[in-house]
């Protein structure tokens, strides 16, 4: 049986598939059992955690109710998106103009964060950044826009590249993922992710609970997204199998995304991290 490697002092958690699963339009929501009680018992022995979700769709305020409505006690202040990391990535590069290819909830959760957005249908001549997120409407012209913005020298930014997660119907396909093949195809120019499971995101993440990378336990049932990431930043890896891979899938990833740690959910992640 795997062992961490050392005892966590905070965590960051995924949500579809380990404290969520949600329909394949993101419009209704389960708790996955065990998962509540997982986080007030963190609360209860005074261990920091957060919430980082690969979907971009909605902004936090809007978010975590949503999940507090079916039971998981995620405060607004912390849940993340990879709109929350694409915020400080533009401002850390200066992007004044950024084409944004979302939905309106994206639009809204960049903006709140202080984003100049445009969108496909509006000027978007001059803007220096493309970001890609959850556009289940993207059509023909908003791709056609977000590649001469790339052709033309905008940086090419995305909340995910990651293909899949998990929902209630099973494995659904990332929008992000899909969109942007298309505009890498055309461009040359591979999109740089601020989600799970880019540098990005994992220094984020170690800020916001204020611990360094290698004290943070990564929590997740996708071996790209939040493995990867755990293996890359030095972080601790812990892998569910609620969600979207399996206690054998989860036995024959490479190396680069194998977990330190494979739990059935994260009701069992206290006492198998060693905090009791």
């Amino acid at each position: 049986m795997r062992t961490p490697p050392r005892t966590p002092k905070g965590f960051m958690f995924d949500l579809d598939g380990t404290l969520i699963l949600s329909n394949r339009k993101l419009g209704s929501y389960d708790a996955i059992p065990g998962a509540a009680e997982a986080l007030h018992h963190l609360d209860d022995l005074g261990v920091p955690w957060i919430a980082l979700t690969n979907g971009s769709a909605y902004a936090s305020r809007v978010q975590a109710p949503r999940l507090r409505d079916v039971g998981i006690p995620v405060p607004d202040d912390r849940l993340f998106t990879p709109n929350s990391v694409a915020a400080k990535v533009i401002a850390d590069g200066g992007y004044e103009k950024v084409l944004v290819l979302g939905t309106q909830g994206v639009t809204d959760a960049l903006e709140e964060l202080g984003v100049n957005c445009v969108s496909p249908d509006g000027d978007h001549k001059g803007c220096d950044a493309v970001y890609i997120a959850w556009h289940p409407d993207c059509s023909m012209p908003d791709i056609h826009a977000a590649c001469e913005a790339v052709l033309d020298g905008a940086a090419f930014l995305t909340a995910s590249d990651v293909p899949f997660f998990a929902t209630k119907e099973g494995r659904s396909f990332g929008y992000s993922c899909a969109i942007n093949g298309a505009v890498a195809r055309v461009t040359g120019v591979e999109p740089q992710p601020t989600g799970k499971p880019s540098a990005h995101a994992m220094q984020f993440v170690a800020s916001q609970l204020g611990l360094a990378i290698e004290d943070v336990g990564v929590v997740g049932d996708d071996a790209t997204a939040e493995m990867q990431m755990a293996r890359e930043g030095g972080a601790i890896g812990i892998a569910v199998t609620s969600g979207s891979t399996s206690e054998q899938e989860w036995a024959e990833q490479p190396a680069s995304k194998m977990p330190d740690l494979v739990i059935a959910n994260i009701g069992e992640l206290a006492a198998r991290t060693g905090l009791g």
